[in-house]
């Protein structure tokens, strides 16, 4: 087991108004979800992953629960998700993720936020391709061995364990895998009574881009300046 670097680090990056963001972005993943698997978090592993992180951000179960229900109703926008690309200051690659219900308007802001922070927007594919779609779930290390624990669900998917640090410095374990494993793998810890603390679909980076810490400053007033647009839910990038 090795030490896990994570590419999207939230304390390297001030965020405006954190918690709302937060709950906004979990609001948007129930609407998606119940929209595709129903209200039933027993029949749907989308909606179940929800609902974990919402519990890490401390998300109010009743914001929850009405989230649910306004994703019934019949006038609840359709959120559609929509992957943009580009390239930060530095040759740094982003990968932007968005829900939007409209998407000719999110277009523009993301555009204009590229070009105003020294970036460029790019087309589908010239990003992608330096990063991995995976699961990545995050556990506390209380009560667990890891060396077992690792064995046993290598046959469901594992394809790294590691150890890092939350947001309060605290330790956590980070398990990853294949984003086609991210069924197996969560039913498996689900299975063995172990509730995640967070299960993300990140992207994660194939090759690092190094930068100098004025150079990573400059990046990250880009990353900060799109993560404050309503329609971005996260943002990915290879700064090593």
């Amino acid at each position: 087991m090795g030490r896990i670097f994570e590419v999207r680090k939230a304390t390297m990056f001030a965020r405006w108004d954190r918690m709302a963001k937060q709950f906004t972005r979990i609001g948007k993943e129930i609407v998606i979800a119940v929209k595709a698997g129903g209200p039933e978090p027993a029949t749907n592993p989308a909606l179940r992953r929800c609902y974990q992180n919402a519990r890490s951000v401390g998300m109010p179960k009743d914001r929850v629960e009405a989230a649910i229900k306004r994703a019934m109703g019949k006038d609840t926008a359709n959120y559609e998700e929509i992957l943009y690309e580009g390239y930060a200051p530095h040759g740094v690659a982003l990968l932007v993720e968005t829900a939007t219900d409209n998407h000719v308007r999110t277009v523009a802001n993301v555009k204009s936020h590229f070009n105003k922070g020294g970036g460029a927007l790019g087309n589908s594919g010239s990003v992608s391709f330096q990063f991995k779609k995976m699961g990545v779930f995050k556990l506390k290390p209380e009560g667990l061995n890891v060396d077992d624990l690792e064995l046993e669900l290598i046959d469901h998917g594992l394809d790294e364990l590691g150890e890092s640090t939350n947001e309060n410095d605290e330790s956590v374990l980070v398990l990853r895998c294949a984003f086609t494993d991210f069924g197996s793998l969560q039913k498996a810890l689900e299975e063995k009574g172990i509730t995640p603390i967070s299960a993300e679909l990140e992207w994660i980076p194939t090759t690092t881009v190094p930068v100098t810490d004025a150079q990573a400053e400059d990046v990250s007033k880009l990353i900060e300046r799109l993560e404050q647009d309503e329609d971005v839910n996260k943002v990915f990038h290879n700064m090593g």
